[in-house]
């Protein structure tokens, strides 16, 4: 019995040292833990909720980050710029509803881009582990009612830079290295 302890002790130890020596092997921590993650996820999500005035139901659902290895840092978030003026009694919106909320959403749109790029300066300095070469992108998917005229309205608004960039520079040369897109 005692041969049989002194031999199990340390088979116990070796197995131990070569399964940590296995998750080890198989790949280093990610750069970006899921904790510094949710901090910038829950920040975009508390602007979001805010960034009107009038409306605080803007944010559907909540924002969603991903780390991309040598690619950046990507938030994903999907606001309406516009409640729809419609409820059980009041199903469909007249044509002067819909022109009001067309309005309004075109009003909104520049709103939206200032916040989201004040937003992705904001995640750069969050994200204290992304190398400062790589990039931070916020992408807000802008539903449409069926109702509306969508006409030269984006469904996507995104908004992008490298991160060294977004800690170094202010003002209009901030403004100049950060690429804003529509879709």
């Amino acid at each position: 019995m005692k041969i049989m302890k002194s031999f199990v002790l340390p088979l116990i130890v070796s197995l131990a040292i070569l399964v940590s020596a296995a998750y080890a092997a198989a790949g280093d921590a990610p750069r970006v833990d899921r904790t510094q993650m949710e901090k910038v996820e829950k920040s975009l999500d508390a602007t979001l909720l805010r960034f009107t005035t009038d409306n605080s139901h803007t944010l559907i659902g909540l924002t969603r980050g991903v780390y991309l290895e040598g690619v950046g840092a990507v938030l994903t978030a999907e606001v309406i710029l516009i409640n729809a003026p419609i409820n059980i009694m009041h199903p469909v919106p007249t044509k002067e509803e819909i022109a009001m909320m067309r309005k309004k959403k075109i009003e909104r749109l520049p709103i939206l881009k200032r916040v989201l790029k004040d937003a992705l300066v904001s995640a750069a300095a969050s994200l204290e582990t992304i190398p400062p070469d790589e990039q931070v992108v916020i992408a807000v998917i802008v539903p449409r009612f069926t109702v509306e005229d969508a006409a030269g309205l984006p469904v996507q608004v995104t908004v992008q830079a490298p991160k060294r960039k977004l800690l170094e520079l202010k003002g209009a040369a901030l403004d100049s290295v950060i690429r804003v897109t529509e879709n």
